[in-house]
Formats: structure tokens, sequence, C-alpha cells
């Protein structure tokens, strides 16, 4: 019985390995099995996947991140709707700030509230340096309301007041006492300073009366200009003290003069040009005829010039038509459309897209500029929200 039982087994055992050894034995165990195999390798290939399309995704938004922090970034230039007055904010890439000039006072702090407002919008909480060009209302009537909203770290003017009119010492006295109440450190500047703003370079052109000596790095060709620009009696006001700076960007030159005058403008500019060539020019006093000669205008060949005038103020037709016609130019910018003039002589105005405001009621739209270090930039109509593109050149 033992012989035949094992027999019995052995032959069972034979046909089971006779069975597997068979293809239809490797047929049912591929059938069987194999499924199974081919199932779990086709879940941790699809998991495999979908770990490398995670890492790769989380890897290029890494790139993305790092590259958007490492891009280079613009200067921001706010021009502020101060209703004919100036106001003027640089922010640097890194944050650092400069505003000119402060607007006027009263209104419900209006023009205050205008300079906070493009502040935020440049992501800032305070104002490193306001410089003040000099100590008219329109230019310096904001100090206290603005010193009241926002932190100043310090201000920058030509030194004392030397107009004997009751608007201006009114307005000067006002900003003494924001000085002296706040202890905020003031700085005054003179033709040749380089001012302490981190992230640009600002010299001080113009200042109490006195203009640069020597030509900036560059400048200094003669300037044919003068042989047909106008001739106007010295100005005896605080225009003609105007602090004026040139600032610089990389590759991008800006020229902001404040109100000053033709007889100041033509120490500056004749015989030669001490300025040299800019892209982007302020134009001086609002447009107003005693500034912004063909001297001036016709010589630094600005590519773009924004004009700071009101509805009724600045923009006087025969100063629009000098800087609109001036050579090279490419666009001229206003805050406002020129309504009217005190003369009842016929306006002029570039065409809306060029405008911030419009006629109607105070929307206190903003002319923003980005400048990028190659001396490329883009103005932005905050009224329309269009950007114009200006390649560097």
């Amino acid at each position: 019985m033992t012989y035949k039982r094992l027999t019995l087994r052995h032959k069972r055992a034979a046909r089971g390995r006779g069975f597997f050894a068979t293809g239809r034995g490797r047929s049912f165990f591929a059938a069987r099995w194999g499924r199974s195999f081919l199932a779990a390798g086709r879940i941790g290939a699809a998991r495999i996947a979908a770990g490398i399309c995670a890492a790769a995704a989380a890897l290029c938004m890494l790139i993305l991140i790092v590259a958007a922090a490492s891009a280079p970034k613009p200067l921001q230039i706010y021009f502020i709707d101060v209703e004919g007055g100036q106001s003027t904010l640089f922010v640097t890439p890194s944050g650092h700030s400069l505003l000119i000039d402060t607007g006027w006072a009263g209104n419900n702090d209006r023009d205050a509230d205008r300079i906070v407002a493009a502040a935020k919008s440049a992501g800032i909480r305070r104002i490193d340096f306001v410089l003040l060009t000099h100590y008219h209302a329109d230019h310096t009537g904001g100090v206290p309301q603005l010193a009241a909203e926002m932190p100043i770290g310090a201000f920058i003017d030509h030194g004392p007041n030397r107009e004997q009119d009751a608007d201006t010492e009114q307005v000067f006295e006002a900003y003494q006492k924001v000085l002296a109440d706040k202890g905020i450190k003031r700085i005054t500047a003179k033709p040749g300073d380089v001012l302490p703003i981190t992230g640009l370079h600002a010299t001080v052109v113009s200042a109490d009366g006195a203009v640069l000596e020597k030509p900036l790095s560059g400048a200094g060709e003669a300037n044919p200009a003068c042989k047909i620009a106008e001739k106007l009696p010295d100005d005896a006001s605080e225009n003609q003290r105007s602090l004026g700076t040139m600032i610089t960007f990389g590759k991008a030159r800006i020229l902001d003069l404040g109100d000053l005058t033709w007889d100041k403008e033509r120490l500056l500019m004749c015989p030669a040009n001490k300025l040299g060539r800019v892209d982007i020019f302020v134009v001086s006093h609002h447009g107003s005829e005693t500034s912004d000669s063909s001297a001036l205008v016709d010589a630094i060949g600005a590519r773009i010039a924004v004009m700071d005038n009101g509805a009724t103020k600045g923009g006087d037709p025969a100063t629009w038509l000098r800087v609109r016609n001036a050579p090279v130019l490419e666009d001229l910018w206003q805050l406002h459309l020129i309504e009217a003039q005190s003369s009842g002589e016929q306006v002029h105005n570039v065409l809306d897209r060029f405008i911030a405001n419009l006629a109607g009621a105070d929307t206190g739209h903003y002319l923003k500029v980005a400048v990028w270090s190659d001396g490329s930039f883009d103005v932005v109509n905050s009224r329309t929200g269009a950007t114009k593109h200006y390649p560097a050149r």
C-alpha cells in the first residue's frame, strides 16, 4: 500500500508539473498572474509619471518665481494731478522714494490724499525725501497736510524764502513750522550737489537763482537755439530760484526744473548746453509764458514732455507750441485738457488719449511712467488704462 500511495502521489505531482510545463499551463499562469503583475506595473508607472510631472511643475514654478524676483524692475514715476500745481513721485526698484513738490493746501486735503494714494499704489508707506522746488502755494502749500498723513524722512529746498509776498511768506512759515514740530531733517541744496537718494542719481542743476557752472558729463556742446531764443526781462519771484534736478536711472535721463524762468534757462543753455539731452522733460512752470524757451526745449531733445497743467492754469498757447514742436519730441502728455486761457487766446491740446483728465468732474487721474535701466519706458494713462511703450534709443 505504501508503494501504491507513493506511486499515486508521484503521478499526481508529475501531472501537476506537466500541466504547468505545457503551453496550456503557461497560458493559465500568464493569464492569471500576468494580469496582476501588468496591472501593478501600470499603476507603478502611472505613479512614477505623476510624481515626475509634479516635480517638473514644482521646478517650473520655482524657476518662474526666481526669474520674477531677479527680473529688472523699473523706476516708477507718478505725475499726480494737483489741479495746476506740481507733485511728482519717484519710487526706485528698491522702494526708495523722492517726491518733488506737494501741491496746494486746503481743498479738504485733496492733494495730500492723492499723494498718499499714489504712494500706496507704488507700494511705499513713507516718503524718504520731499524736494520743494520753491515756496509758491501750488508747489509747497500742501506740506502740512502731507506731513500729517505720511511719514517723511527729510526735506530738500533751495534755502530761505526771498519773495516779499504775503501768500508766499505764509506758505514758507507753515513749512518751517512742520520742520520744527516734527523734527524733520532739512537739506539745503546748491547747483552741482548730488542728492542722497538710493537707487537713482539726482544732480542739482539750479537753486536759489544760481545754476551749474560746468556742464554735466557728456554735455557742453554749442547751442544753436540760443540765436533764435526770445529774451524776456529777468524774473524777481521765487520761480527763478527753483531747485532744478537732472535725474538719471540707468541710461534714462529726466529733467525737472520746477518753475524756472527764461533768464535762468539761458544761463544753463547758452552759449553751451550744460544739460545735454534728456528722455523725459517735465514741462517747466506748467507751460506758462515765462518758461520753456527755445534755447531749452530745442536743445535738450526730449522724447516726451509731461505738462503739469490745470484746466485753466498753464498751457500758454505760444509755450505749448514751442514744446510740442521741439525737435525729436515724440509726444506731449497733459494732466488736464486746457479749457480756457485768461488771455482769451485760442487754446491748444493734444489728442484725448494723451490727457489724464478731460473736461468735467474733478477725477484726479494721474500719468504713470515706468522707466527701465536700458532707457526704455512706458507711459500709462490712469484714465484710460492704456499704455504706450517707448523703446530705448
